[in-house]
This record gives C-alpha cells, structure tokens and sequence, in this order.
C-alpha cells in the first residue's frame, strides 16, 4: 500500500485541554510506519468487488419497460449484415433471416438465451490474487479505449501513442491499488504492421500487470497467434483455458443495429478459444443512437442481447459481459461529451438494467472532455465514477486516463484517478451502522471529564486506517504548511509519482519465458 500524504489536521497535532501536546506511544514516526504498512486484505477500508447498488435513477416500471422496447425492437428491426456464419449460428438457433437481409429474433428465443446465459462469472487475473468476481452489484474500476494520443504533462503536449506507453501504463496499473483491471487504453502507433501492433498490445499488458487484461484484435486472422502466445504465458492451452486472464472487448455491432462482420467472426475465434468476451455497444445519443436517455438505454440493451443470443447460440454459458456503452453528444455541435451529467445517467441506468437481467455488464464512466487533468477534468472523472459506482455497476472501464473524449491517454492523470477511485470506493462502501459504532460510550469519555475533543482517542486511532481512505497524491496541507513545503503542486507530485513506480516496476514475464517469447513473435518492447 503506498504511504499516504499526512492529513491537514492530523492527531499528531492534538492539544490536551492544559495546552500540552498528547502524548502517545510510538509518536508520529510510528504512526507514519503504520500507515505506511500494508493493511490485511480485510481491513483495508476499500476494496475491488465492494457492492455498490445504492442509486438507481430508473423507477422498476421504467427498467420492465425498457426490456419490452428491446425486445420489440430486436423482433420488429433486427439487425442487418450478418456475416455468413452468424447468419448460421443464428438462424440454427432459431433466428430469422427475412427477405430484406435483417435477422430478427423472436421473443422467445431472447428469453431461452438469456436462461442460459452465465451468470456470477470470475475474470482472472494471472495473479488469483486480482481475480474479479462479477456477481451482483460488485463493483470493479479500469481502464479501457483505442486512445490515440498521450498527454505529455512534461512537454505539456500531445503525441502519438506507443507501445512503451501502454507498457509504462500496465505497469502503474499494477502499483495502483484502486484501479482493479488493465484493459488496453491505447493504440501502439509506432508499430505499423497490424498482427505484430496485436501481438506486442499484448506482450505490453501481461509484462506489465498480473491483473486482468482486456484487449481487441485488428483482423480474426489474429486471434489464433494471439491465443499461442498466451498459451504460452499461461503454461499451456489447458492452463489457459482453466483461467483465462484476458479478455475480448468486441465492437461486434455497429450502432444503430448492425452487426459488424471481421468484429462479429473476430469474437467466434475468441469464443472457440476459451477466452471470456465484453459484447460492446457504443452508440452516441443524438447521432449512431436515440437521443432521449431512456431510448438510448433501449437501443444499447436490444444490441447487446443480440451478441449475447449469437454466443451463448455457440457456446451456452460461455463468460460474457453485457456492455451497454452507450456515449452522450453535444448535441449544438454533436461532438461526443464523455464527462456529461447524462452520461452519467447512462452509465447507471445501464447498470440497473445488468442487475435485471442478472448478467455481469459493463459500462463507461470516468471520461474526461478536458484535454489536461485540471478541474475540469476533475469534476468529470469524479461524478460519472461516483455514480458508476454507486449504481453498482461491475466493470467501470475507461475510469481513469482518458482525456479529449477518448483521444488522449495521460499517465499522470491515471495516477492521480487512482486516489479519485479511492474516494469514489469510499463512497461505494457506505457507512455500516453498527452496535460498536453507535455507541455513545466514546462520547461519554471524551465529554464528561476527557480532553473535549476525539483526536487521539483510543477510538479515533484505531479507525484510522479501516474507516478512512487517504489521496496518495492530493494534497490537505493547511496554507501555511503547503507554503513551507514549497507550495507543491498537484500536477508536479503526479509526475513524481508517476515516475517513483516506474522505477520500481519490472518486467512481470520471467526472463525465462520471455525469451522463448521473443524467439516466436517479434516484440518491440525492451526488456
């Protein structure tokens, strides 16, 4: 656990009523070596999978009513360019293709599908240690995006992307304890051929990270020399499939209702392969989806129960998350507004309807408009995760990093989300009511004859570490303490954060093995 910034008003500075300073065993330096201490897994005061489930901005006659208009729309519009094996699975699943090319899909076959959907499903991270277990409102932060860009804070700037970058960025993740999974956030454009930009995207997140990893490929002939070096890593094909560590984000449709055919034969590949599949959809409201939040929910569900028919068509229960990613446009310009309020409010109403259907989903949260992490930034990041999270959303991607609506990744920014999703954490966690922490007894020492205030009481110490999250990087210093530190600023302590892992983190695949890597695939990436 990383060691966290003092607080503004810290106990050590506690005053007895005569004035004097409390004294207390051990002293600051001690207090500082505990916090520094990593807490036991239980104690710590958040935690990937802490159910959220508290805000639920659709009434349930809104969320049944919702299904219905997916249901229609998927019986009465169907969706059109099935690639000729889908058409297959489809149609040998009770489908039906009519005469303008569209395949519709009876009620009844959603219904028997989404009876054999899985539900409760583990992704694995290489480490058991980062497994995530999307089950009811468990609620789990990362990354995710084709970013294009890096935000350079050091030459204040933008650049292309690289493949060092994402490596550098699995690499945070790792040391980050907040951020829960690593999906790939950006393209490596210095890498030109295609298969070889899939195969290093890889090499850079499982090099980087021990937690799960998401990623997608370019072309289905891909896939196969993918799986082989994850085979690899794993060990073997029969350890891989018994824990699969990564996972398929699939655009297997191209809103509004479409299928989209090298992505939809892409996810059969994954799916023969034993690798678990994120059925996205990302239509924008008010330009590829509806513009009323409700309709876009709509739009959004009827597609992803149409991947979610073709996979479990091929493979019942095979893993799957339902991703409804349904994105917001500024509808004066219709420029995408990923830090919007209404975004927001799709994220949570999507993840009401994952709970209705039971399904482990997933959604976009934590995207910031804002081309640098500033306030705007802030703000943006901070409501659209809080809500994520407070819905109970179980895979919130795209949580930290992202800037310019998806074009940029910033390292920086995806340390500093890391104390944003701590607090977000806090709020998922509530406030437990319990007998020991409503007893007055606490009150009854400090007011009838004690100091007259809780710092430093038996009580206040011994939650300090379970009860409170502290920023790793934001800064509570009173005015007069930031000016005698040399007025730090927020920006320049990411940088050294940032920077501090970095120099830390190491290669997470053995040298061993990496060498037999390189000896069968081409990596651009130093050891």
């Amino acid at each position: 656990m990383e060691e966290a910034v003092e607080p503004g008003c810290a106990p050590e500075r506690a005053r007895r009523a005569d004035g004097r300073a409390n004294g207390r065993a051990g002293g600051r330096a001690g207090r500082v070596a505990l916090r520094s201490a990593p807490l036991a897994e239980a104690l710590r005061p958040v935690r990937a999978g802490m159910p959220g489930g508290q805000y639920r901005p659709l009434s349930e006659a809104g969320v049944a009513r919702i299904h219905q208009a997916a249901l229609e729309a998927l019986e009465v519009i169907g969706f059109a360019n099935a690639p000729p094996s889908g058409v297959a699975i489809l149609t040998g699943a009770g489908a039906v293709q009519g005469a303008d090319g569209r395949i519709r899909f009876p009620r009844a076959l959603v219904e028997d599908m989404l009876a054999r959907a899985a539900r409760g499903i583990t992704l694995h991270g290489r480490d058991p240690k980062h497994d995530l277990q999307l089950r009811g409102t468990n609620v789990h932060f990362g990354t995710a995006g084709a970013a294009v860009h890096i935000v350079d804070l050091e030459r204040n700037d933008y650049r292309d992307s690289t493949a060092k970058d994402l490596y550098q960025a699995a690499q945070l993740t790792q040391h980050l304890d907040n951020v829960h999974f690593f999906q790939r956030a950006m393209v490596c454009r210095d890498i030109a051929d295609n298969y070889e930009m899939d195969v290093n995207t890889l090499y850079a997140c499982c090099a980087g990270t021990t937690k799960h990893v998401g990623t997608s490929f370019s072309d289905p002939a891909h896939v196969q020399g993918c799986l082989e070096l994850l085979h690899l890593i794993a060990g073997g094909e029969a350890n891989w499939r018994a824990r699969p560590f990564v996972s398929n984000s699939n655009c297997f449709v191209v809103p509004p209702m479409k299928f989209a055919e090298e992505s939809c034969v892409t996810m059969e590949h994954c799916v023969r392969g034993g690798m678990p599949v994120l059925l996205l959809s990302a239509g924008q409201a008010g330009a590829t989806a509806p513009a009323p939040i409700a309709l876009s929910i709509v739009q959004a569900v009827a597609e992803c129960l149409a991947g979610l028919v073709y996979v479990n068509a091929m493979a019942p229960g095979h893993p799957c998350i339902f991703g409804t990613w349904p994105f917001v446009s500024d509808l004066r310009t219709g420029a995408m507004s990923g830090g919007s309020a209404e975004q927001a409010l799709l994220t949570a109403g999507c993840a009401q309807m994952h709970q209705f259907y039971g399904l482990p989903g997933g959604a976009a949260s934590g995207i910031s408009d804002s081309k640098l992490p500033d306030m705007q930034a802030g703000w943006e990041q901070g409501i659209t995760n809080v809500l994520a999270g407070l819905a109970g959303l179980n895979m919130a991607y795209e949580a930290v990093g992202m800037h310019a609506s998806l074009l940029g990744f910033c390292l920086e920014s995806l340390v500093l989300g890391d104390d944003v999703l701590g607090q977000v954490m806090r709020c998922v966690r509530g406030i437990e009511v319990t007998e020991d922490k409503v007893s007055i007894a606490a009150m009854q020492e400090v007011c009838l004859g004690g100091p007259g205030h809780y710092l430093g009481s038996e009580q206040t110490l011994s939650l300090m570490q379970s009860e409170y999250v502290y920023p790793a990087v934001g800064n509570r210093m009173s005015p007069k303490e930031w000016i005698e530190a040399g007025k730090p600023e927020l920006l320049d302590r990411a940088i050294a954060r940032k920077n501090a892992i970095l120099a830390k983190a190491g290669n997470l695949i053995d040298a061993e093995l990496d060498q037999a890597i390189r000896a069968a695939f081409r990596i651009h990436i130093a050891r």
